[in-house]
């Protein structure tokens, strides 16, 4: 579907994409596009039956992610996709976090763009890629050459491109391997965590998420003081999107799905990866506790 001449066209997304989304939202809306930032419930997935009636005659884009990078919630894109076509609505996705992790297919998605970033799946980075259903015409938004079918000029990063492609066959001969020995990992840790810290608790959905992600809340502790901490002694983790690293404001996918700025600022996002050992796990397991123990002792407000 395309905006009628003379009318805005609208654009229907989420409240917890990533930035790279969010960003180039604000942008259309500067220009005069309309655009439904959709919310999401305590799990962080958006309600097919919310966006079907967000759906307008006008509506010429949905943009909904696959999985979120800091919660690893999984989208039901295949029900959003069957409303798209339905609507003959152009419908994307970012599956940046989703590739490589968890089967992507982008018939069974019915999508019609989808994004991918090499380096999420262990390729160089600076490569990503842009899958684009036959028969989707694209406007460049840089001129030149005409390179990549004249839809983006400039001489290709070709030593990146063959990385990403080896990366992605290796990923896709161990996705299930590699997925159930993650996700026991991830259980584990997530587990312990919140055995062995008091009050400590989930944030996010249980089922439904990527095999590698978990964030927890930690109340009673600033989460960029425990991040420090566990930098310090070898742990990387993070409280928010990495590409959002130094920012001040609470992460806008956790109070998304509810957080008060407070909780929010107290959680930390785990993630584990294809190299990952469980030696790993049990040291971060003994770190982890005793950092936040510490800061609670140094709190004036935690009880």
């Amino acid at each position: 579907m395309v905006a009628s001449p003379g009318t805005a066209p609208h654009i229907i997304t989420t409240a917890i994409e990533h930035e790279a989304v969010l960003n180039a939202c604000q942008a259309a809306e500067k220009r005069g596009a309309q655009v439904t930032y959709l919310p999401v419930d305590k799990n962080g997935q958006i309600d097919p039956a919310v966006l079907q009636a967000a759906v307008r005659p006008e509506t010429a884009l949905i943009t909904v992610m696959h999985a979120n990078n800091e919660l690893g919630t999984i989208q039901p894109l295949e029900e959003i996709g069957a409303i798209a076509k339905a609507a003959g609505i152009h419908f994307h996705t970012d599956a940046v976090q989703s590739a490589g992790k968890i089967p992507v297919d982008v018939n069974t998605l019915a999508v019609d763009l989808l994004s991918l970033s090499g380096h999420k799946i262990y390729a160089p980075k600076g490569v990503g890629a842009l899958y684009i259903r036959s028969g989707t015409q694209l406007q460049p938004f840089l001129y030149g050459g005409h390179h990549q079918r004249g839809a983006r000029p400039g001489t290709e990063n070709v030593a990146g491109i063959v990385g990403f492609g080896a990366a992605a066959e290796i990923a896709r001969k161990s996705l299930t391997e590699d997925a159930q020995r993650v996700s026991a990992l991830r259980d584990h840790l997530e587990k312990e965590l919140l055995r062995l810290v008091p009050s400590a608790r989930r944030n996010g959905a249980v089922a439904a998420r990527t095999p590698n992600t978990t964030n927890i809340i930690f109340p009673g502790v600033e989460g960029e003081a425990l991040l420090i901490s566990l930098d310090l002694k070898g742990l990387a983790c993070s409280t928010g999107a990495a590409c959002s690293s130094g920012a001040v404001e609470p992460s806008h996918v956790l109070t998304a799905i509810g957080l008060t700025p407070e909780d929010a600022r107290a959680s930390l996002r785990f993630s584990l990866g294809r190299h990952t050992t469980p030696s790993e796990i049990e040291q971060a397991l003994e770190i982890i506790p005793a950092a936040v123990a510490h800061l609670r002792q140094l709190s004036p407000t935690y009880r």
